[in-house]
């Protein structure tokens, strides 16, 4: 299984190689995942562990390619069981790349059910160890445009070789969303780069922004 730089920083959507880092710093921690405001009942279990390669046509009409890798998580209370440590978890994990090809690097969404509530998918947060706990966040992995996302980074990108220092990463992007545009230091003189988008802004004309950053719609051809 191709495992992922252990130097990889923070963020709130890890990777599989990722976490297992994080599981084998903490292996005898209990592992806790916790979804809409609460942990996961200690009985839950691993059902499975699976990898998918997925070819798509984005709203753009953009070729896209990548790999997933799911990890379904069934939350249900089941006798005196307690959370399990970290390093079983790794150890199940393992065991499936024994059989299946898992790429440490692949995007990772986890699918949890409490058996009766429909399933739902999420991301996972970079683990933390609290109390002895091993704590993974886990919140709701939402649609996402990928021409307005191509978009909006190179629009950050753009701001910070402008702007000088400016917040780095997923920060920037959400201070861009936060406000519908990017300012900073350059608001007195703006660089054409730093200026909010053009409502006509395209991309391969097909995506366009309406209203700044937060009015991008799609349309086909």
């Amino acid at each position: 299984m191709a495992m992922l730089d252990k130097t990889q920083s923070a963020t709130d959507d890890i990777d599989l190689g990722f976490l297992l880092v994080a599981l084998d710093a903490s292996p005898d921690a209990p592992l806790v995942f916790s979804y809409g405001g609460a942990d996961i009942r200690p009985g839950y279990h691993i059902t499975e562990v699976k990898a998918g390669h997925f070819s798509a046509l984005d709203c753009g009409a953009n070729p896209e390619a990548w790999s997933e890798i799911f990890v379904q998580l069934w939350d249900i209370e089941e006798g005196d069981r307690t959370h399990m440590p970290a390093r079983k978890f790794a150890a199940i994990v393992r065991k499936v790349a024994e059989h299946v090809a898992l790429d440490g690097s692949a995007r990772l969404t986890f699918e949890v059910s409490d058996g009766v509530a429909p399933m739902q998918l999420h991301k996972a947060s970079s683990p933390v160890l609290r109390g002895g706990v091993l704590h993974v966040d886990l919140g709701p992995r939402p649609a996402s445009c990928k021409p307005r996302d191509r978009w909006l980074a190179e629009t950050v990108r753009q701001a910070s070789s402008c702007c000088g220092p400016a917040a780095e990463g997923r920060n920037a992007a959400r201070d861009v969303l936060s406000r519908g545009g990017v300012r900073s230091t350059c608001d007195a003189a703006p660089h054409p780069a730093c200026r909010p988008p053009s409502p006509h802004a395209r991309e391969e004309g097909i995506c366009r922004s309406a209203q700044g950053i937060m009015g991008m719609t799609c349309q086909s051809r």
